[in-house]
């Protein structure tokens, strides 16, 4: 290749590695590196190589390339080399090899040393090890090198304490600037407030020679979490600047103080609306059983042109399950579960939780089968979902493939079973299931299973075995078994008072009983 067109080449290749958006453009511009002198003339280049294929999450190509640089470049273009693998390793791993090739650099004796690029790498690689004790090892070397100072340094130090809930070491690193950015303080002040140490936040906020969006929202945010409504308006209505994460969070601060008037009012003066916001509102009339409120309010979202995502259709798919409006549900699956949403297995669980509760269950299983990421709450859903469409035999077969299938039953797919067994009548069963969840699965009872237990024995013929039951609870039994055993002893015994009936059973009960059923 010509000198000049090199020369033009070595000035162009870093601007083409910044827009380098695939493996295969990164491989032929690796290419025209190899075919021109610009390796040899311009090392930094290597360096960018390096950095270029961990960002594209390429590890093997990025452990190749510094191979074959290792050893062939100048001090301080060797440290730019180090600094981009061990980068690489910090965030796609391995994690360990960060700090095996840090360790190694001033072994090499060929004027390496870490800088201020190399110790926020390292530092981040072993918070993401929790090797606590590497970490305060990396810090003494920082401090005896001065570079504590460095923004990048210590901001990763204070994140290392953070992680490992040091908030205490945490300050001391922040104290320990001269200069302390903005930056700095704000996630000093966002750390007080998840550790909701409102009084902490606040002066160190009150503190702060500068302020931006970031400061404000990190003290409300600390309100929010300590329930203090009223903080938040007040600091609400002082803020010089307002944006969108600032409505959002005092829609969720309103929301969780159980003020839909004001979260409402508040949600129409925003001066813009985006996908969170407007999941903000959905999810909180959701969760507080205001369930036409949000199927009210949907369709504004959709006539704003916003598309909703995963969290958008389990809240609508709820509404419709609660208030049994499967038209709409059908509409929303049909229209809204796009096959990037369908690979979510809560969109899949709440549309087989929609279809059941609105009695169509033979499309609740077709989406079932036809979900490709299943967890266990999706089999637990299903398995009761048929259990309380009295399909017994296919909530239990349904329960045998799951095992099959490697997903372990929990407390919840346990409740499911011991439900179909009580409306198929199934005892024997229900038995088995009962001592094999213990047994096998070594899951305590909860009062939950001990009702329905109580239930299948004592509506099938078997009070005797159902006061036993009762009697042999670790824990006092609750109105919902007492009514259940009530249940089966008007049966068993053809009486018509169910107080009569239950004291001849269990003479002992009494007072007990009657203040659980009032």
């Amino acid at each position: 290749m010509r000198p000049a067109m090199s020369l033009q080449l070595s000035y162009r290749l870093p601007i083409l590695l910044k827009d380098c958006a695939s493996k295969r453009q990164l491989d032929q511009i690796h290419g025209l590196l190899l075919t021109s002198s610009s390796l040899h003339r311009l090392p930094g280049l290597r360096a960018l190589l390096v950095r270029r294929a961990t960002e594209l999450a390429d590890m093997a190509h990025a452990n190749l390339l510094f191979s074959s640089f290792r050893g062939t470049d100048p001090p301080d273009a060797a440290v730019a080399l180090y600094n981009a693998i061990i980068r690489g390793c910090a965030y796609h791993g391995p994690h360990h090899r960060a700090l095996d090739l840090f360790a190694e650099m001033p072994r090499r004796g060929e004027g390496l040393a870490p800088d201020s690029f190399t110790y926020p790498y390292v530092v981040d690689a072993c918070a993401r090890l929790k090797m606590w004790r590497s970490a305060d090892a990396v810090h003494c070397r920082v401090l005896k090198e001065g570079l504590d100072a460095v923004p990048a340094v210590g901001s990763s130090l204070l994140a290392s304490y953070v992680a490992r809930g040091s908030l205490g070491d945490a300050r001391r690193v922040f104290d320990g600037f001269r200069v302390r950015s903005v930056g700095l303080s704000n996630r000093m002040v966002s750390e007080y407030a998840k550790a909701r140490d409102v009084k902490s936040a606040r002066e160190l906020f009150d503190a702060m020679a500068e302020r931006d969006a970031v400061s404000w929202n990190a003290m409300l945010t600390a309100y929010v979490k300590a329930a203090d409504v009223v903080a938040a308006k007040e600091l609400f209505a002082r803020m010089p600047v307002k944006n969108i994460i600032s409505w959002t969070i005092m829609l969720r601060a309103l929301s969780d103080a159980g003020d839909f008037v004001g979260m409402r009012s508040l949600f129409d003066r925003m001066p813009e609306r985006n996908l969170v916001s407007w999941n903000c509102i959905l999810s909180s009339y959701t969760m507080h059983g205001r369930f036409r409120q949000a199927l009210q309010i949907f369709p504004r979202m959709l006539l704003e042109g916003l598309i909703p995502d995963s969290f958008t259709v389990v809240s609508v798919l709820s509404a419709c399950e609660n208030l049994r409006k499967l038209r709409m549900g059908r509409w929303v699956h049909a229209n809204l579960v796009t096959p990037a949403l369908q690979v979510h297995a809560e969109v899949g669980t709440a549309l087989i939780e929609m279809y059941a509760m609105c009695g169509d269950i033979a499309r609740a299983l077709v989406v079932f089968f036809k979900m490709d990421r299943k967890d266990v709450f999706s089999w637990n859903v299903m398995i009761r979902a048929l259990a309380v469409h009295r399909q017994a035999d296919d909530a239990l077969r349904l329960f045998d493939i799951m095992g099959k299938q490697g997903f372990r039953p929990n407390h919840f797919t346990f409740m499911g079973v011991l439900l179909a067994c009580r409306y198929g009548s199934l005892v024997d069963k229900g038995r088995r299931m009962f001592d094999m969840m213990q047994k096998d699965y070594g899951i305590p009872p909860s009062l939950q299973h001990y009702g329905c237990l109580i239930d299948l024995l004592s509506c099938n013929g078997h009070v005797d075995e159902a006061v036993a039951v009762l009697q042999g609870m670790p824990c006092r039994p609750d109105s919902e078994i007492w009514r259940a055993l009530l249940g089966g002893c008007r049966i068993e015994a053809g009486l018509g008072s169910a107080e009569e009936a239950i004291v001849g059973v269990v003479p002992s009960s009494g007072d007990e009983m009657r203040v659980a059923l009032t």
